[in-house]
């Protein structure tokens, strides 16, 4: 019975959902990401992906359908938006709430929303064609 436990303790560790963003791009990008915490919208930044390189963005098993980013390159523009506003900040940020980035110090910008199908493991590939 101990076995069972063990194994199932294993099995379980090595099957760790998390986000993950791959940039498939030749240059590095910035990243910043949005999802539901505790009920409350929140975003965080920045994590560094060099080119043809992974990072786990989320580390915990994924309880929202969708999750956010938006992506910089080394100048701060661009690379990646969507339609759905939320806050950033120049430096490393977690910003609870998504209303009056502005009025409350800080940058507003668009995310683009990423469906994870409810699974709790997704990969996002960024591409030089992505929306």
């Amino acid at each position: 019975m101990s076995g069972a436990i063990l194994l199932a303790v294993l099995s379980s560790h090595e099957a760790r959902a998390e986000f993950t963003v791959c940039n498939q791009t030749l240059d590095v990008v910035n990243l910043a990401v949005g999802q539901k915490v505790d009920n409350a919208d929140q975003t965080d930044g920045w994590w560094t992906i060099g080119a043809n390189q992974c990072v786990n963005v989320i580390r915990e098993e994924l309880t929202n359908r969708y999750i956010y980013i938006y992506a910089t390159d080394v100048f701060g523009h661009a690379t990646l938006t969507g339609s759905t506003e939320m806050c950033i900040d120049r430096r490393r940020f977690s910003i609870r709430g998504i209303d009056e980035c502005w009025q409350r110090g800080h940058i507003a910008a668009r995310f683009l929303e990423v469906d994870t199908l409810e699974q709790v493991r997704w990969t996002f590939f960024l591409t030089g064609s992505n929306p």
